[in-house]
């Protein structure tokens, strides 16, 4: 978390660069770190996709033998969806078996407006078209420009 703070500040003191038109993006835990940050450095709008509720249950489902105290860092993306103030995007894959769509859905629901939510049919976790699938880069695209046209 402390690496995103560092580019966000990096990229924000940069010259020609508005931190207030910054568009943040991030995928799985990578959501949960986006999704942070986002809520202390608000962004013009913020795209999580295949976000999880929190890193401790979802660890809890995929390595039962892991104990959660040895999580460092949380991530309770459920508590700190509640505190975002910039349009939201969510994009989540209808099959997905590492983030079920039920719990990026979970989230969603979390989110205040604006906000939108893209299932993509039959697209699991790490399949292309979570990646740069068609769908995926024109719903990011089409949340862009209306985030740029406010």
């Amino acid at each position: 978390a402390r690496d995103v703070r560092a580019a966000h500040a990096e990229l924000a003191g940069r010259p020609g660069v508005d931190p207030d038109r910054l568009l943040y993006y991030g995928e799985s835990l990578g959501a949960a770190v986006a999704l942070d940050l986002a809520v202390e450095r608000p962004p013009a709008g913020l795209v999580l996709r295949s976000p999880f509720a929190s890193l401790a249950d979802t660890a809890r489902v995929h390595y039962p033998f892991v104990p959660a105290w040895l999580l460092r860092d949380r991530f309770d993306s459920v508590g700190r969806v509640r505190s975002l103030s910039a349009p939201l995007l969510v994009v989540v894959g209808e099959n997905d078996d590492i983030v079920p769509a039920q719990t990026s859905r979970r989230l969603y629901a979390l989110a205040a407006e604006p906000k939108r939510l893209v299932v993509v049919p039959g697209a699991n976790h790490n399949d292309r078209a979570l990646l740069d699938g068609d769908e995926l880069i024109a719903a990011v695209v089409a949340f862009a420009r209306d985030v740029a046209g406010r």
